[in-house]
């Protein structure tokens, strides 16, 4: 499993984007995920970086859950509004993994009171879905050029840029 901390250590520029986009969105980005027919859905989602793992949890029951915890596969985008991408977006790709540990559901908890109030201590999680990354991809526009980072987890980050 590629932790955030792995992540951000082998792909600099595009956790910094991420991280940017992320924050400037309060948290909003859209998650990917596969139906049960095959076809894609786009769901809002408010992940959350904690103890060094990316969280992708929200209202219990939803059909974004549903469809994780039938096919893990996923792919979260920043969210924007800007067609010209001037402050850049992110694409993060993997699998979740359902964590069973219920301190780190408890700890989490706890994180989510004391910062927004949302209060879920002392529930239980019907999922915990902590990402792992297989692979990542930032745009950036400027200077006249388009810059794709790409990542993979032990290949580092490699830039095509377009003119």
């Amino acid at each position: 499993m590629t932790t955030w901390s792995e992540f951000t250590a082998e792909a600099p520029r595009i956790s910094e984007i991420f991280r940017r986009r992320h924050a400037a969105t309060s948290n909003l980005c859209m998650l990917a995920t596969l139906r049960s027919d095959g076809f894609p859905r786009i769901s809002p989602v408010e992940p959350l970086i904690f103890e060094e793992k990316l969280v992708i949890v929200g209202m219990p029951g939803t059909t974004k859950f549903r469809d994780l915890a039938r096919d893990p596969r996923f792919c979260l985008h920043t969210a924007t509004e800007d067609t010209m991408v001037s402050d850049g977006d992110a694409k993060l790709f993997g699998r979740v993994i359902d964590d069973p540990d219920t301190a780190l559901h408890a700890r989490f908890a706890e994180y989510l009171y004391e910062d927004s109030g949302l209060d879920l201590r002392n529930q239980p999680f019907e999922h915990f879905f902590v990402a792992d990354l297989t692979s990542a991809s930032s745009v950036e526009v400027g200077d006249d050029l388009l810059r794709v980072t790409i990542w993979k987890p032990g290949e580092g980050e490699r830039v095509v840029e377009k003119r």
